[in-house]
């Protein structure tokens, strides 16, 4: 049986990795600077895929770290298309971890903005399939 009320990841799996020893600081919590570093790939994952080629993050918005991931913790990054404009697209990146009781809880949250760039850089139509 499942309860409605529990919250659950919104969007697609984009990326899952684990938290290593290397990622922690002193008290044994993975920095947050090494999720915000999987977040942006896992929205370039999403990004790159409906632009069909190379991307460039231009923003992060609103970013709110809820709690710690400790070392060992298996990290998923969920992604859910949220804007798309000419050359740009908004992204929601979840972060989640499963606790050791076994339950889903979400670590963090942002948005990235995303463009659409061309070989030489510039920022090129994101098509529109």
């Amino acid at each position: 049986m499942t309860n409605d009320d529990t919250p659950r990841p919104q969007g697609t799996l984009a990326l899952q990795t684990i938290a290593m020893p290397e990622n922690a600081n002193w008290n044994g919590d993975i920095f947050g600077g090494w999720l915000v570093s999987q977040m942006d790939l896992a929205g370039a994952v999403t990004a790159r895929a409906r632009a069909h080629g190379r991307v460039a993050t231009v923003a992060i918005d609103s970013m709110a770290f809820l709690r710690p991931v400790p070392v060992g913790a298996v990290v998923s990054c969920y992604t859910r298309m949220q804007d798309i404009g000419r050359s740009s697209m908004q992204i929601l990146v979840e972060v989640w971890i499963v606790e050791d009781s076994g339950a889903l809880a979400k670590v963090t949250e942002g948005h990235f903005t995303f463009v659409a760039i061309d070989q030489n850089g510039r920022t090129r139509s994101v098509p529109r399939d």
